[in-house]
């Protein structure tokens, strides 16, 4: 339902549209619409899950050389002009309308500043501080606020084998997380600085996944409201670091060329579509424990092409992290 537009300013409406869905949602809960929820086994829900959280995991071994000579917002920048231009080539491929009610453009004004500048300005930014793999441990918590946001927020109900299976993977990130922090260089107080820069992130990222799960931005296909998004995340990002880094800056090396093509591309015009999709399919809590298999992946990764050495808290952490997934993912 299209609601008319006013002459009240963008953010006034878009503030009044989110309370009115989230009012609107939490009417809406029912055991009905629990049952409705596809099974995670689901081959339209385990693809794009596995193929999020193979690609994401492997984006942190590419941000990690991001950084270096570039400041990080700038690089940020880059990313989100070849995601958003990517973005809207692809609305043009599906034949997608890009017609949105000015109500709409200020949600996807607010997405695209929270997740695709703030988030991301957050992440690159802790990275000068603690390692990339303690940055992806962290953001496993991100399953913690967004199933909070989804119940109270969207009326999803959250069932006690999700909270059993959330306090296993929990168990296994702390594990994790202790490894990684064993491992970090430097001192104690700039692992402390990335740790919270993380954790800043970790809830700009579960906000936006609230926001676009809202019924009027729901109402609009996922790749429309994620190119104006983005659009307007490039915008926020370049206004953001002409203020904080100054004019801007590039790095002609070939790996840094290509990691922002990856980055825009694949980590971003691939993955974003199919995550926002499982947040509609399966609620946000449980789309978001692809943040639990992406550490893992990125260990992995790390083992291949970094020499990585497995301890063993770092293995039974792996192993209490897929365990707590398989256990809230049996919940429908």
């Amino acid at each position: 339902m299209t609601h008319p537009v006013t002459s009240e300013t963008i953010g006034d409406t878009a503030s009044k549209e989110i309370a009115a869905e989230i009012k609107q949602q939490d009417q809406m809960n029912s055991p009905a619409n629990v049952e409705d929820e596809p099974h995670f086994l689901n081959l339209k829900i385990i693809v794009p899950f596995m193929l999020v959280s193979l690609i994401w995991g492997s984006t942190w071994l590419v941000i990690a050389d991001q950084i270096n000579a570039v400041p990080p917002s700038w690089s940020v920048t880059y990313r989100f002009i070849v995601a958003a231009i990517g973005m809207f080539i692809l609305c043009k491929v599906l034949k997608e309308k890009l017609h949105m009610p000015l109500a709409t453009h200020g949600l996807a004004m607010i997405i695209g500043l929270v997740q695709f500048a703030l988030n991301f300005n957050f992440v690159y930014a802790a990275e000068h501080h603690i390692t990339s793999g303690l940055v992806a441990v962290l953001f496993a918590l991100l399953i913690i606020p967004n199933a909070l946001f989804g119940k109270w927020f969207l009326g999803k109900s959250v069932s006690k084998n999700f909270w059993i299976g959330a306090g296993i993977a929990s168990l296994g990130v702390t594990l994790l997380l202790v490894h990684e922090y064993r491992q970090a260089p430097g001192d104690p107080m700039e692992v402390v600085i990335g740790i919270f820069l993380t954790l800043i992130a970790v809830l700009l990222a579960s906000s936006a996944n609230i926001i676009q799960a809202a019924k009027r931005v729901s109402a609009y296909p996922i790749v429309v409201i994620l190119a104006w998004s983005m659009l307007y995340g490039m915008v926020a990002n370049a206004l953001l670091s002409l203020i904080i880094a100054g004019a801007p800056s590039f790095d002609p090396r070939p790996s840094y060329i290509a990691g922002i093509l990856y980055l825009g591309l694949i980590g971003s015009v691939v993955t974003f579509p199919l995550y926002f999709k499982l947040i509609r399919e399966i609620g946000p809590g449980k789309a978001a424990y692809t943040s639990v298999f992406i550490p893992v992946v990125a260990m992995i990764l790390s083992t291949i092409f970094e020499a990585y050495i497995w301890s063993g808290m770092a293995i039974i952490g792996a192993i209490l992290a897929m365990l707590g997934l398989a256990q809230s993912m049996r919940s429908r």
